[in-house]
């Protein structure tokens, strides 16, 4: 996972497309690829969801 930045945007990086599919619910109000979600600077990812994300992905990696 990383996060980037660019002019009109952020992005946080997910990198797996296993794990978008698996929370596409908690991701219908973003602008989404296969691996990233991209956010407004004024309009952070909640916590709660990006620590969901982190933890599909650290149990992904481990299995």
């Amino acid at each position: 996972m990383s996060l980037g930045a660019a002019k009109n945007h952020c992005a946080f990086y997910v990198m797996s497309p296993s794990v978008m599919e698996a929370h596409e619910d908690d991701l219908k109000d973003y602008d989404t690829s296969k691996g990233t979600i991209r956010f407004k600077t004024d309009e952070p990812l909640p916590e709660d969801l990006v620590k969901k994300l982190v933890k599909a992905r650290i149990e992904e990696n481990e299995a």
